[in-house]
């Protein structure tokens, strides 16, 4: 059955648009900036926690939530968590090394929240690793591949959604307006158009 992990083999079920494995990196949309000048919205399209709320997530009965958080958006976050249907277990830091921005702190890190939805196994013991990763940040909002890499090593056999993709990856599908999209989400007007998804099984 897709989406459902034993704790020594992995399981994946006839081809489908569920998902067992999503990774999420949401726009989100601050109400506060010193200036036009440093919005946000100067370097991407945002989006409300309601919209985000909203959108329709094709994961699995049994899935996992990979995803990520801000200091400031941390309390928004758990609530879309919830709204796509998973329960909040952990939570990985993603230390920048480099310090940036921050009305009541400087703030160098981010939260990566993990969630479950259903019956689904955390990485086998040996694969487990240290909850903070020092890997100093490039462009603005771009996610080192390491977290990338390393879900998909954990499960190697689940099918993998990464929402809000800026590129595309080997063995993960697509959904966001800067990559060719491989499913239609709806609830949404994120993407510029619906045409640019196309629908694409993997086997």
């Amino acid at each position: 059955m897709i989406g459902m992990n034993t704790k020594d083999t992995y399981q994946v079920g006839p081809t489908s648009h569920l998902y067992g494995v999503v990774l999420a990196d949401p726009p989100w949309r601050y109400e506060f900036s010193k200036s036009n000048s440093r919005k946000i919205e100067n370097q991407y399209q945002t989006m409300s926690t309601d919209d985000i709320c909203a959108l329709d997530v094709p994961s699995a009965e049994n899935a996992v939530l990979y995803l990520w958080a801000t200091a400031p958006k941390l309390v928004e976050a758990i609530r879309v968590m919830g709204a796509w249907g998973f329960s909040y277990r952990t939570n990985i830091i993603w230390d920048k090394v480099k310090m940036g921005c921050g009305h009541w702190a400087r703030i160098q890190h981010e939260l990566l929240l993990v969630g479950v939805k259903g019956k689904f196994s955390p990485p086998r013991t040996h694969l487990r690793v240290r909850s903070v990763f020092s890997i100093p940040r490039s462009k603005h909002s771009s996610k080192p591949s390491e977290f990338r890499n390393l879900i998909a090593r954990w499960y190697p056999n689940e099918r993998k959604l990464e929402m809000f993709a800026r590129e595309r990856a080997d063995n993960w599908d697509a959904w966001g307006n800067e990559v060719k999209c491989d499913v239609e989400l709806g609830g949404n007007d994120f993407t510029s158009t619906s045409a640019d998804c196309i629908e694409r099984s993997s086997p």
